[in-house]
């Protein structure tokens, strides 16, 4: 099966299960929103959430993404890196943080008020680059 085919499963956004490596060895699993492009998977998160503790300390992780049905998955491997949090209205990590949300949900109704909110939550975007994708095609 080609990566191309596997990687399609994913399409440009969904829903997928963010796997990290905590401290002990044993897996941190996370549901996520996200946006991906060949190559790059792309969410929000704050950074006082598990899964950015992990990462810091061990940049590898897997993204798993499955069809409805079950029938067909694909993982994604690779190395997470952050943007910066959100610090101002209008800088680059609350930038991304909108084009992350406007591939994943459309527009919002106030975009204002969410980059307000992405500034008070600290938020960042969580950016896997992907180097391997396993799975079954279904």
């Amino acid at each position: 099966m080609s990566t191309n085919s596997l990687w399609g499963l994913f399409g440009t956004r969904g829903r997928g299960v963010l796997v990290t490596l905590r401290r002990d060895g044993r897996p941190q699993l996370s549901n996520l929103d996200y946006l991906a492009e060949p190559g790059l998977i792309r969410c929000s998160t704050t950074g006082d959430r598990a899964k950015v503790r992990n990462l810091r300390r061990d940049p590898r992780a897997s993204f798993h993404v499955t069809t409805p049905d079950g029938g067909a998955y694909a993982v994604a491997e690779g190395a997470v890196t952050f943007t910066e949090p959100a610090r101002a209205i209008g800088d680059a990590a609350v930038d991304e943080l909108v084009e992350v949300y406007r591939g994943v949900r459309g527009e919002h109704p106030d975009w204002a008020e969410y980059r307000a909110a992405m500034v008070a939550d600290g938020r960042l975007v969580l950016r896997l680059a992907v180097d391997r994708v396993y799975g079954w095609p279904g």
